[in-house]
């Protein structure tokens, strides 16, 4: 997720579009390239009270697509030809607002940032705390860190994988200790 003044546009933009469809817009990332751009938009279903969570779906993601793909149309934010991609945002979510930061308190993230904070650009954090304009963070091995929102480039959640039952490494044990016959292993026995 690259913050650009252009996504920003975009995201304010098509928000209420796809807050009309029933979805929210977490935001938009927008790559300018020789030729043509990336649009990437993310969707999210957002919480509802005492209803378990839904994920998105494809033919959420082709809704918003379509419908959005009409209001870039008539409105032309971007000059020239561009790709829109509409995606869920999955495991490793990109962090666009601090509303979103505050939301994952506790969890940790990939930062990346527009200038040096204490020596670093990129770093892995939990998130503490949002206050105010500032995302407070605890990099890996050092104090925390109040970054200011403006500074932040790209974020996104590092799934945790153990807490998934997705550990690397962790091949389930066969009945009987897991050791592999002779045949299992290939041997040809």
């Amino acid at each position: 997720m690259r913050v650009t003044d252009k996504a920003v546009e975009i995201a304010n933009l098509l928000a209420p579009t796809v807050a009309a469809m029933g979805l929210e817009l977490l935001g938009a990332e927008y790559l300018p390239g020789s030729g043509s751009a990336l649009l990437r938009l993310y969707i999210d279903v957002p919480a509802q009270d005492g209803e378990a969570p839904r994920a998105v779906t494809v033919e959420d993601c082709e809704a918003v697509s379509r419908e959005v793909s009409a209001q870039l149309d008539v409105e032309d934010p971007i000059s020239g030809q561009y790709t829109l991609e509409v995606s869920s945002p999955g495991l490793d979510r990109p962090l666009f607002t601090p509303a979103q930061f505050a939301r994952f308190e506790g969890e940790s993230a990939k930062i990346a940032l527009k200038l040096p904070q204490d020596g670093r650009r990129r770093f892995q954090a939990r998130i503490v705390r949002v206050a105010g304009d500032e995302v407070v963070l605890a990099p890996e091995g050092g104090a925390e860190l109040a970054v200011p929102f403006d500074n932040i480039d790209k974020a996104r959640l590092v799934p945790d994988w153990a807490a998934l039952g997705l550990a690397p490494g962790r091949a389930a044990k066969k009945p009987g200790g897991g050791r592999k016959s002779k045949r299992e292993a290939g041997d040809g026995a």
